[in-house]
């Protein structure tokens, strides 16, 4: 399901109320924000997700770094930088209004001193809404996805949203389930007094 949003512009507040309720923006190609509640939704079983062999390998190899919230705008507007995307200046803004406000977090993956990789998303209560991952060098951005992963189940997050199931998503272990089952896991994970 989607909705194309009317105004008021895009901020902060607004994302955390949507987010609090399931729904996300997408920006389609018409230029106009829409409001997505998909159903079924796609969501990564932290208890099942470990980085394997050969990413770990690649890793070591390729000698990557990895750090939280270094350069968050600049890992958002890496995942913008592609022939066809949803995310906008205007979300751009949004969203790193939401970084500056503790909610919005990104990983970051490096070789040396150049950014080559990372990850961004929402995190509210014990739910983290995973929002797009870019590469510049193979392996970097699932270097990302899987550090995220694992700070995610240190930390006591429970529902890790991927929003739709698509052959890269599901190639990381994404899963469908039923809208109801969502929210109602969403309804649980906000409950949870964790932090990322």
């Amino acid at each position: 399901m989607s909705l194309r949003t009317e105004k008021p512009r895009l901020e902060a507040g607004l994302l955390l109320r949507a987010y609090a309720n399931g729904w996300f923006p997408m920006a389609h190609e018409d230029g106009e924000i829409y409001w997505h509640d998909p159903d079924p939704r796609a969501v990564f079983e932290l208890h099942h997700l470990r980085m394997g062999r050969s990413t770990r390998k690649q890793l070591v190899q390729e000698g990557f770094t990895l750090t939280h919230d270094r350069c968050f705008t600049e890992v958002m507007r890496a995942c913008a930088d592609r022939p066809e995307t949803w995310i906008t200046e205007e979300m751009i803004a949004a969203y790193t209004d939401l970084h500056k406000a503790g909610r919005a977090h990104s990983v970051e993956t490096w070789l040396g001193d150049e950014l080559v990789g990372g990850i961004y998303g929402v995190a509210l209560g014990a739910a983290f809404f995973g929002e797009s991952m870019f590469s510049r060098v193979s392996g970097a951005g699932k270097a990302a996805f899987f550090h995220l992963s694992g700070h995610l189940r240190e930390q006591g997050f429970v529902l890790f949203d991927t929003q739709y199931r698509n052959p890269f998503t599901k190639q990381l272990g994404a899963v469908e389930i039923a809208r109801a089952d969502f929210q109602a896991q969403l309804a649980a994970a906000l409950s949870l007094p964790v932090t990322f």
